[in-house]
């Protein structure tokens, strides 16, 4: 039997902005890929179009972008601790991350008129509140007990990071490139 996933939307979205994060900034490899830490102008561009892409309608300045890289890079920790099996390291690591944060729930009004349940950090500032939203929705993420659903690429040569969003919570791959390079190698392995 298979359970559907209940990440609620804001978390959905917060997680989703870490992935792509933590997937644009983070040097190692894609897929077989060399990827270096971008800076400067691409730095900027790579924390937008992550942003945006997750759902968020940002604009960040190079020293806002360059803020992010260690909150980035802790997120980036906890995923490959969990990957690990290592839950207690990652909820240790995320509790320290709370609490540098500073996080705190706070409603917010929606567009539809109801409320949501963000987190801010002390100050409105783009690292402040970012570093606490990354943090609380990993937080959740673990907490919930869906800290499983998050993970690191199985496939050779990659590194980049997911939520399994699936059902069967059977994902073991950032993308379909990366499953089909896989599937793809394996079918020439069999026909030799």
């Amino acid at each position: 039997m298979t359970t559907e996933m209940h990440f609620n939307s804001h978390v959905r979205r917060i997680i989703g902005a870490t992935v792509a994060l933590v997937n644009a900034l983070s040097p190692g490899e894609d897929g077989g890929r060399a990827v270096a830490e971008p800076a400067g102008a691409p730095l900027r561009d790579a924390v937008r179009v992550a942003l945006t892409a997750a759902g968020y309608d940002s604009s960040p300045t190079q020293q806002q972008a360059q803020s992010l890289l260690p909150h980035v890079r802790r997120a980036r920790s906890v995923f490959g601790l969990l990957d690990g099996d290592d839950l207690a390291g990652a909820a240790e690591l995320v509790n320290r991350m709370l609490r540098d944060t500073r996080a705190r729930p706070e409603l917010d009004l929606r567009p539809d008129g109801g409320y949501g349940l963000h987190f801010h950090g002390p100050d409105d500032s783009f690292e402040r509140g970012w570093a606490a939203g990354i943090a609380a929705g990993l937080a959740m993420a673990i907490g919930g007990d869906l800290g499983s659903r998050l993970g690191v690429c199985a496939a050779p040569a990659c590194d980049r990071v997911y939520v399994d969003l699936s059902k069967n919570a059977h994902r073991r791959f950032c993308s379909t490139r990366c499953q089909n390079r896989v599937k793809a190698a394996a079918h020439r392995a069999r026909r030799r």
